[in-house]
């Protein structure tokens, strides 16, 4: 019984996976006479062969594929944690920035602090700042019935101005050639293998079990799906939606706050005015690949990390430019929002009795949650 649902849980991601890669065959052979000056029909077997051979090929390779996949795995929990609750967390870019820029200001006042103390104040900087970044809207939710997801995409931008104030204001580095923070200092995660291997990979392979035992072995995580699945029947057991909405929301805010600390920490080493990062959009494709499960998310951000890993191959050895990787990532996201597309094309048939997170976060759109 367990391998039938595992089998019904995956089905469809891999499928979904499978048509992009179709499609994004036949952009390459319809672009290739750009590339090779003639229409190409092997260029996609070339690219993907690049592209695996980028994102697995070498030692260096794959610790590239983890460190790519790290923040979008910390994303993706920020967002299927939402879906188990009902909520759908689109401000998962908006948290991850206020983490990313609370740790770097944190980190650049402690730039010549000893590390251990360096590395962990800005850590609790970024989580406390992401985590009342996914407060408001869960607070918002849950006693105005504003919908997060209108709330959390007005923060998404709000929180983009609000860096670039910021950075070119009272946190510009002095003498700098463009708008950026400080350096962090001794607040830099250290590389522990390769070259660029650093700490905060740990984070989201830690994460991952945690989020999983709160979700499936504790009170509170059977509280949280519950609520998901029905606020009223909740309510009648004795259950508090409002409390499990703002308590969700808040957790789904420190682990993207969580993600942008890695990026800052472990990657840039300060922060820049304008940070150009689609992580918090991406993790929207991790949590639908993985079912909202946190083994599937992690399987499904080494996916996406090693599609980043191993794009600079592709464009090298194959001459398909590394953009190619957003059209493949955004047909998954739409073969996995059209999963009847997906079930007519294979002819699979539809688990009974199976609701998605998706469907239930449709179906309390316009809602307000009582106590």
């Amino acid at each position: 019984m367990n391998l039938r649902r595992t089998l019904s849980l995956v089905t469809i991601p891999l499928l979904a996976i499978v048509l992009a890669l179709i499609v994004g065959a036949v952009v390459i052979i319809a672009s290739s006479p750009l590339v090779s000056g003639h229409l190409d029909l092997v260029l996609p077997l070339r690219a993907y062969a690049a592209l695996v051979s980028g994102a697995f090929g070498t030692v260096n390779g794959l610790i590239q594929t983890i460190v790519s996949a790290s923040p979008l795995i910390l994303a993706g929990l920020a967002v299927s944690i939402g879906f188990k609750a009902g909520l759908f967390n689109i401000g998962a870019q908006g948290q991850f920035l206020v983490g990313a820029v609370a740790a770097a200001a944190v980190g650049a006042g402690l730039a010549h602090a000893p590390a251990p103390v360096a590395i962990g104040v800005s850590i609790l900087a970024a989580l406390v700042a992401g985590a009342v970044y996914g407060f408001i809207p869960g607070f918002l939710k849950a006693f105005t019935g504003a919908h997060e997801v209108v709330t959390t995409i007005m923060l998404n931008y709000i929180a983009i101005q609000f860096v670039a104030y910021l950075i070119t204001g009272p946190l510009r580095a002095t003498g700098a050639t463009f708008a950026r923070s400080p350096s962090v200092g001794a607040a830099e995660l250290p590389v522990l293998i390769g070259r660029n291997g650093h700490l905060g990979i740990l984070f989201a392979l830690v994460a991952v079990p945690i989020a999983w035992w709160l979700l499936y072995r504790t009170t509170i995580g059977f509280e949280v799906r519950t609520v998901g699945a029905n606020p009223d029947a909740a309510r009648y057991a004795g259950m508090s939606p409002r409390w499990i909405v703002i308590a969700t929301m808040t957790v789904c805010g420190l682990l993207a706050g969580l993600a942008g600390a890695g990026e800052i920490l472990g990657i840039t080493g300060y922060m820049p005015a304008g940070y150009s990062t689609n992580v918090g959009f991406d993790g929207i494709t991790v949590a639908l690949l993985g079912r909202a499960n946190p083994i599937g998310i992690l399987f499904g951000g080494l996916l996406l990390g090693a599609m980043r890993a191993g794009s600079n191959l592709m464009q090298i050895q194959a001459g398909v430019p590394v953009q190619m990787i957003d059209v493949l990532q955004g047909v998954i996201l739409f073969f996995l929002a059209a999963e009847l597309v997906v079930r007519y094309v294979f002819r699979v048939r539809a688990a009974r009795a199976q609701v998605t997170e998706l469907q239930t976060v449709s179906r309390s759109y316009g809602q307000q949650t009582t106590p």
